[in-house]
């Protein structure tokens, strides 16, 4: 739960000019003070190995029986119709539609004990992307300004800015099925902490239609539309409190720095790629977006949150169309995995790890992939749910997820089902400690806190860095 304090200075509801400026003042020291209170304390496997991390979200929950813990043994309403297929780790099985995946598997763990409490795709999500229960468990609870903020948001709170962008989501926002979840914005820190947000990178050469100066718009040109706006400003001084004005104005500065960053236009400039490359993640909205979050690695942005599916089960409205299929496979499963999700995961995942560790990238990047939770230890055919043969339910007791680069381990094994694959028979992970584990590779203590507008303290998370990854 988020630790708060009652703050009793303000009985308006409004702050004095110079408290808005104390308090953004600790914006700017919030990092420093983080990593200080980390530096007092025993430094927990991982510290610091981190410049960036990609958190590759995968919308609707992927199936751990079919995917990342085969049960060749059990029955076959169980272990379902694919055949486990060896992979780089000796030893360990993952599905047979991931070829490549398991080409890669010795650079990378896999974390076979995940589990929580939350059953439904809204807050599951809102779990997974915050590290926080929602209030509303289990359900589908709509997106409130009182919600805990999301890590990218966390992290620009915390940052002294003088980067590219601190916090990017690619392929977003995440639909569930068709509006967006909660636990992928700033919450209470307010709309001034949105991380960046892109959608479908494949669609322009750019990533960012317009992001591109066009010749007849000379830098003297873009100064000088600056200041007319600045002007402007300067008569728009009333609409101080408006905060519909206010976000408009965030989103005019952030608009114009990017638009002025010939960094930023190099870095989302995806026909900078060799063909070869782009090829290779596979020239759909996944895969793309995967390419880029390791060309914002390379431009040192420190996190990159790709929403591999941006729905959660688009094939509701389009079974036919791949780039609306999701993970949430109530029916139909074998037919979504073999012929849709899988072929796109297992070649643009590939490819990302590939890729960062040729490039020597990989050392100093965490990539954690996962879901919301996993899916039930039993086929069945749900008549609520469109599809016309067996699929797999919500399941959070048990799933799993991969991590890699930045310390973790490479080649293994954390933690293991049961030989149904519906508990943990090791020690539970849940997604407070995926994200103390995030923040703690990146340098920032994990119990650390930051502060809302009104210098009300929240701790970053209850969890623990996943000290396993690391050790043996």
């Amino acid at each position: 739960m988020l630790r708060f304090v009652r703050d009793q200075r303000l009985s308006s509801g409004r702050l004095a000019r110079r408290e808005w400026l104390r308090l953004g003042g600790l914006g700017l020291l919030g990092l420093a003070a983080s990593k200080a209170s980390a530096e007092t304390a025993e430094r927990p496997p991982g510290f610091g190995r981190a410049k960036s991390v990609i958190l590759v979200f995968c919308n609707g929950g992927q199936s751990q029986l079919d995917m990342w813990d085969p049960k060749p043994a059990a029955p076959l309403d169980v272990r379902g119709i694919f055949r486990p297929i060896s992979t780089a780790i000796p030893g360990v099985q993952f599905g047979e539609h991931m070829p490549r995946i398991a080409k890669v598997a010795d650079r990378f763990t896999v974390v076979r004990s995940m589990s929580h409490e939350d059953l439904d795709h809204g807050s599951a999500v809102y779990l997974a992307l915050t590290g926080h229960y929602h209030a509303r468990r289990s359900g589908n609870p709509p997106i409130s300004p009182s919600d805990a903020p999301t890590f990218g948001a966390i992290l620009r709170r915390l940052s002294k800015g003088g980067r590219l962008a601190d916090a990017v989501h690619l392929n977003a926002p995440a639909l569930v099925p068709f509006i967006p979840s909660p636990g992928q914005y700033a919450g209470l820190l307010g709309r001034a902490y949105e991380p960046l947000v892109v959608g479908n990178v494949a669609q322009s050469a750019g990533a960012i239609p317009g992001l591109e100066l066009t010749q007849d718009v000379p830098t003297v040109r873009m100064s000088s539309r600056l200041s007319l706006k600045q002007s402007l400003d300067q008569f728009t001084e009333n609409l101080s409190t408006n905060e519909r004005a206010l976000d408009m104005s965030r989103l005019y500065g952030q608009a114009y720095q990017m638009l002025a960053s010939p960094q930023a236009r190099e870095a989302f400039n995806l026909e900078a790629e060799p063909a070869a490359i782009r090829d290779r993640y596979d020239r759909n909205r996944s895969g793309q977006a995967l390419l880029l979050a390791r060309r914002l690695v390379e431009a040192g942005v420190p996190y990159i949150n790709v929403i591999w599916n941006h729905s959660n089960r688009g094939q509701d409205k389009d079974p036919s169309d791949t780039d609306v299929c999701g993970w949430d496979t109530h029916n139909d499963i074998f037919d979504s995995l073999q012929n849709h999700l899988l072929p796109r995961f297992d070649e643009s995942f590939s490819a990302l790890i590939e890729d960062l560790d040729q490039r020597g990238l990989l050392e100093q990047t965490l990539v954690v992939c996962m879901g919301e939770f996993g899916r039930a230890p039993q086929v069945a055919l749900e008549k609520r749910f469109a599809g016309a043969t067996p699929g797999r339910k919500h399941w959070a007791n048990v799933y799993s997820l991969v991590m890699a680069g930045a310390g973790v381990k490479r080649g293994t094994v954390v933690g293991s089902s049961d030989r149904l694959g519906g508990e943990p028979t090791s020690q539970r992970y849940g997604p407070w400690d995926v994200s103390a584990t995030m923040f703690s590779a990146l340098g920032i203590d994990p119990h650390g806190t930051y502060t809302d507008a009104f210098g009300r303290p929240y701790t970053i998370t209850e969890g623990r860095p996943m000290a396993a990854l690391y050790q043996g």
